[in-house]
């Protein structure tokens, strides 16, 4: 079932037949640089668990991304809930295997994901966070339109946090007033 359908991309729900797939990303050193390790087989159908939880905790998690062209899965995108310091926020993460790189998918999901968190979910804002090392997933956060809002420290590094706030929540604030 399509979650979310973009020009190029659909999302749907993640399933454990997609561990195979996932592991492309997840078990790739590279593409892992900025987590204390690339995950193990067990890790990653955990990582797909975990988020078949939030589907039913929360209505949301990340996705399996597909290409619409040749229905080819490219990674995951979506919407977790994530503590920043004493907070639980809405925070969107990504993670692309390498091979679809620099050609705007992490874009244009993370951007799908950010107007399903404000449409569908009704967040008054949404959040991206990541080493301050990882430069390539803060420029993707920028270009969906998130700004600096913070840094703080999570295992043992310095993370910086961007943010979106919905500006539809302002319009119908103040149109009910």
């Amino acid at each position: 079932m399509k979650i979310i359908e973009t020009e190029r991309l659909y999302l749907r729900e993640l399933v454990l037949e997609d561990a195979e797939e996932l592991s492309k990303v997840l078990s790739d050193p590279e593409s892992m640089t900025y987590y204390p390790e690339p995950f193990s087989k067990d890790k990653v159908e955990k990582w797909i668990e975990w988020n078949r939880d939030n589907y039913k905790r929360y209505g949301h998690g990340l996705w399996a991304v597909i290409l619409k062209d040749g229905e080819t899965f490219i990674g995951d995108c979506g919407i977790t809930m994530q503590t920043i310091e004493e907070e639980t926020v809405p925070e969107i993460g990504f993670h692309i295997i390498k091979d679809y790189w620099n050609k705007g998918y992490a874009t244009e999901a993370a951007t799908a994901c950010k107007d399903y968190s404000f449409r569908v979910l009704n967040y008054p804002r949404v959040f991206s966070y990541t080493t301050i090392e990882n430069i390539s997933s803060q420029k993707v956060a920028k270009k969906i339109g998130m700004q600096e809002y913070k840094t703080f420290f999570k295992n043992g590094e310095q993370q910086i946090v961007q943010v979106a706030f919905n500006t539809d929540d302002e319009v119908s604030v103040s149109s009910k007033g």
